[in-house]
């Protein structure tokens, strides 16, 4: 890996170099990725599936092969198990909706955990809005006068963390009961920067026959992904995470689930056949990818999938862990440190002293420092640790001890102002 494969970190903010510490909110793109894109727009810019003509085929034929890219770097077993997403976002939302609707009932238990971010908590709870609007109309319709005590046809059920910010697996196991239909749970927390035992979850779950989907926002740029060897049953990433484009995700699915989920969204691509009586839908992956495509962002995905599968993710993780727990150790020697969680992946969350993690943050970036401040998505992890927030440095393939040691120097700095 080259830095100056990365335009934007030779740039300067406040007439400082740049040092670029915010890699879990969204990743800085080589400059393969932006030609590779620039490259399509200006020469085969065409939509794609519908044309005959000769840049329609040609449009197609990137789109595909950005899909079987996908499949090769998670090792699915078929590209009909890759729907390309807006991102991880979307892809959750698709399946808490598709779920919800074929197979949860009133009573029914999904199961997640207290460091999930809102992208893997909202989409439930808006279907247990829907859900419990549902019963509000139906009582109001049927005249049987309570309309205030709505019923929500299934459960939440949250499994808690240990002081040390991991699961608790003893608690995770006897959350499930006769109900429980999925677990839906972060591989790595992009607070604490755990690395959850996807395996054992997933081993757990079907044991009693639940299937397990997986939020690997987080996981895909920093570790190897082989939901074949995971056996799960869906696993979701964003692009704009792995040095990708913004605006393009893959939710990956077991094709014996996909095949029993309603589509998603209606429109063009996703249907068989139309008329004003009937529909039928395509065959999988498209049936769940209604209207025209990002295909100039699948092609980003791909080179940037290309781009970090050429280095190695073996070799891309063992590199970032280094880098991590030299910025623990290094942050640790800083009066009144406190970090929050084990780190394990390339995100190290923090506060100091009484100083308010938002002024931490904005006196950083004066001396060029990017990093996150807030919540970071995740209220209720905030609420179990009991604070408000964080400083939060998350690294990448591109960073370095020079930039820990910037960081670590900007700290001392900012303190020394409180």
């Amino acid at each position: 890996m080259n830095r100056q494969d990365f335009p934007i970190l030779s740039r300067e903010v406040y007439g400082r170099p740049l040092v670029y510490l915010d890699n879990a909110a969204t990743t800085q793109k080589p400059r393969c990725v932006i030609d590779a894109m620039t490259d399509e727009y200006l020469n085969v810019n065409a939509n794609v599936h519908r044309g005959v003509h000769y840049l329609s085929q040609q449009a197609t034929d990137l789109h595909e092969q950005a899909r079987e890219t996908v499949r090769r770097f998670i090792n699915a077993r078929s590209t009909s198990e890759v729907i390309f997403t807006r991102g991880t976002t979307e892809s959750i939302n698709l399946v808490a909706s598709t779920f919800s609707q074929a197979f949860l009932r009133e009573g029914d238990e999904v199961i997640l955990t207290e460091m999930e971010h809102h992208s893997n908590i909202v989409p439930w709870q808006l279907e247990q809005m829907r859900a419990s609007f549902g019963e509000r109309r139906a009582t109001l319709s049927h005249g049987t006068g309570d309309t205030l005590r709505a019923r929500v046809p299934f459960v939440v059920k949250v499994c808690p963390i240990t002081d040390e910010g991991r699961l608790d697996m003893e608690a995770f196991q006897r959350l499930f009961t006769p109900r429980t239909r999925l677990v839906s749970c972060t591989a790595v927390s992009n607070v604490l920067g755990t690395a959850n035992p996807v395996s054992d979850i997933v081993r757990i779950a079907h044991a009693h026959d639940v299937p397990v989907l997986i939020d690997a926002a987080q996981a895909a740029p920093h570790m190897p992904l082989d939901v074949q060897a995971l056996d799960c049953d869906f696993l979701a990433f964003s692009g704009h995470k792995i040095y990708g484009p913004t605006g393009i995700g893959v939710l990956y699915g077991k094709e014996s689930w996909l095949d029993r989920l309603p589509p998603y969204m209606g429109g063009g691509e996703m249907i068989g056949t139309v008329s004003f009586e009937h529909t039928t839908f395509n065959s999988l992956p498209y049936k769940f990818e209604a209207g025209t495509p990002d295909y100039v962002a699948s092609t980003g995905l791909a080179r940037a999938l290309d781009y970090v599968s050429a280095i190695g993710m073996e070799q891309i993780a063992a590199y970032e862990k280094a880098l991590t727990s030299y910025a623990r150790e290094q942050l640790l020697q800083i009066p009144g440190m406190r970090i929050f969680g084990p780190s394990d992946d390339a995100v190290v969350s923090f506060l100091v002293g009484d100083i308010h993690h938002f002024d931490l943050g904005t006196l950083l970036d004066r001396l060029g420092i990017a990093v996150r401040t807030g919540h970071h998505c995740a209220e209720p992890l905030m609420h179990r640790l009991g604070i408000e927030g964080t400083v939060r440095a998350s690294f990448a393939l591109y960073n370095t001890r020079e930039e820990v040691d910037a960081l670590v120097a900007g700290i001392d700095r900012v303190r020394s102002m409180f």
